[in-house]
């Protein structure tokens, strides 16, 4: 074979073998018949709440005066609340915000990880002593406290429960992204890259982080499930996303109210939040098992 047949062929060999690294991926998880049904649960969801204005029957603030506190019916499938608005209509908008929450501020805090997590790796010594430092220093109060501190400090509102909650779960990815590039940093493909003047940027992010992405990948999937859990609650005491926004944990702070006359009230955003919750952490458990068999069990 010539030089030029080779120099042609060699995108085409990485292209099939990034293909076949996905589709060995996709078998795998494929058999995870657990995660299979909640990843097709949560897709199910997440489209009727995209869709929430055209297939919801009522508007998230049309109050009905007639219709006032009525139980679960045809009309009603969740019932009305204190204001005569519908519970399933106000359910599906309220999925908007709780998992686009979720999504987002798991997001901004996987990436502010990964490149806090992968500095400290890198250059390791005064660096990453005083990195562990102020992680060290995040980690020692609960997520859903450091959370509630940062909320009670910016106040309440969307973008302010995003940096909230960002801010709470950084720790997480860069502790896991620090673990993995400690072990991998001083193998022979990174000495390579070194030796070739590739730039610390190039080799940090191009040579190191995407082959120690598996723990935080997970870490992240089930990272979703705590942010929504967490936005519920901080919702439910009033640092969450404001009225007249149906978010899911305000749902529930408006219908504590009413729990012993009205539970039906509570159901529809209450059974929404663990379906969620339940669906991302065994979905997460499907990522990892499909990622590295061997962490199976």
């Amino acid at each position: 074979m010539s030089a030029g047949t080779a120099a042609l062929t060699l995108p085409n060999a990485k292209r099939k073998k990034k293909v076949g690294s996905f589709a060995i991926f996709w078998r795998r998880f494929r058999r995870q018949k657990m995660a299979m049904i909640c990843l097709v649960i949560l897709l199910v969801i997440l489209l009727a709440c995209i869709m929430a204005p055209l297939i919801a029957p009522y508007g998230y603030e049309v109050m009905d005066t007639s219709a006032i506190k009525q139980g679960p019916s045809l009309k009603h499938l969740f019932g009305t609340d204190a204001m005569g608005r519908d519970i399933f209509s106000r359910c599906l908008y309220g999925g908007r915000y709780s998992i686009a929450i979720g999504l987002l501020s798991t997001a901004i805090a996987l990436v502010a990880g990964v490149i806090i997590g992968a500095v400290a790796a890198y250059f390791g010594g005064v660096v990453d002593m005083v990195i562990t430092r102020v992680l060290d220093l995040f980690s020692s109060l609960p997520s859903i406290l450091l959370s509630l501190t940062i909320s009670a400090v910016l106040g309440a509102g969307f973008t302010n429960l995003l940096i909230a909650l960002a801010v709470s779960s950084i720790v997480i990815y860069a502790r896991e992204i620090r673990a993995k590039m400690l072990s991998i940093r001083e193998m022979e493909y990174v000495e390579a890259a070194k030796a070739t003047n590739c730039s610390v940027f190039r080799i940090m992010f191009c040579h190191i982080v995407p082959n120690a992405m598996t723990p935080v990948i997970v870490a992240a999937t089930m990272g979703i499930a705590s942010q929504i859990l967490n936005a519920a609650t901080l919702a439910y005491i009033g640092l969450g996303v404001q009225p007249p926004s149906p978010e899911w944990g305000a749902m529930l702070a408006d219908a504590k109210t009413y729990i012993r006359q009205f539970p039906y009230m509570l159901v529809g955003p209450g059974m929404l939040i663990v379906i969620c919750v339940l669906c991302f952490n065994i979905i997460g458990d499907g990522i990892r098992d499909a990622m590295d068999p061997k962490l199976k069990n």
